[in-house]
């Protein structure tokens, strides 16, 4: 009886560990509704019980370890691989960041706008690019990834050229010209609630903040997806629009970016 329930237990060890190691993580490789199934709504949940940690302490705690203060690109190697080896996370990632550095440079903006920080990942791949006298305000609803985006950011060294701002884009938006003095932005980055792009373009549009030329990027338009944001755009005579192709973060699942420019 004893070595019967052994031989069970030794069996399903080894079914879980083939599950956990293998099976499943290629599977969640090529669908991007599984990966954020199984990261962002099972295996999240198991590691933050078992290390009484958040996701975004533990992407804070990998830069600490692993990369080098004041060096922007090693904060952003570190955090491409803590997510594609370790855990996975939803930052634009390594393959769609190149197509957002390539926008970015190709646009060069006095001042650029990010709606959804999460844990800095973007904020610092855009302000590393960006020239001297440049300033990004990046929004953030949730003052924990708030905290560990200022960390993060700073880590990098780029705590002078990113100010974050805390609470909710619809609340904030309005409120950009007085409270920082700026006329437009000349680039946004669109990466927070994929319900709130095309309500956010509708009153960036309102408040005046879009000026002839501006480039809005969006990311993850396939990918939980934004078919409202893609027909808005598209179908909008103010905007000339290119879908970029690529793939769900440190994954293989379809995903892209919307490149659209304000022609006012």
């Amino acid at each position: 009886m004893l070595l019967s329930l052994l031989a069970v237990a030794v069996v399903s060890a080894a079914v879980l560990y083939v599950l956990y190691h293998w099976l499943i993580p290629a599977a969640v490789q090529n669908s991007g509704w599984l990966a954020l199934i199984w990261h962002d709504v099972i295996l999240e949940r198991v590691l933050n019980i078992t290390t009484g940690s958040s996701r975004p302490q533990r992407i804070l705690k990998a830069v600490q370890k692993n990369a080098t203060k004041g060096d922007p690109q090693s904060v952003i190697s570190a955090i491409d691989y803590y997510c594609r080896h370790k855990e996975w996370a939803m930052n634009v990632g390594d393959d769609k960041g190149l197509i957002l550095d390539s926008v970015l440079t190709e646009v060069n903006p006095s001042m650029a706008l990010e709606l959804g920080t999460y844990c800095g990942y973007s904020s610092v791949r855009i302000a590393r690019l960006l020239s001297p006298n440049s300033k990004l305000i990046t929004v953030e609803f949730n003052p924990a990834f708030a905290a560990i985006a200022r960390q993060i950011i700073a880590y990098a060294g780029l705590q002078d050229k990113v100010t974050i701002v805390e609470g909710a884009s619809g609340d904030l938006i309005p409120k950009m010209k007085e409270r920082f003095g700026l006329k437009s932005f000349d680039f946004v980055f669109l990466d927070h609630w994929k319900d709130r792009y095309v309500p956010d373009t509708k009153l960036l549009e309102d408040c005046g903040l879009l000026r002839k030329g501006t480039v809005l990027l969006a990311d993850n338009v396939i990918c939980p997806g934004a078919p409202e944001y893609l027909k808005y755009v598209r179908n909008n005579p103010r905007y000339e629009s290119r879908y970029y192709p690529s793939v769900l973060e440190y994954t293989k699942a379809e995903d892209g970016l919307e490149k659209s420019v304000f022609l006012g």
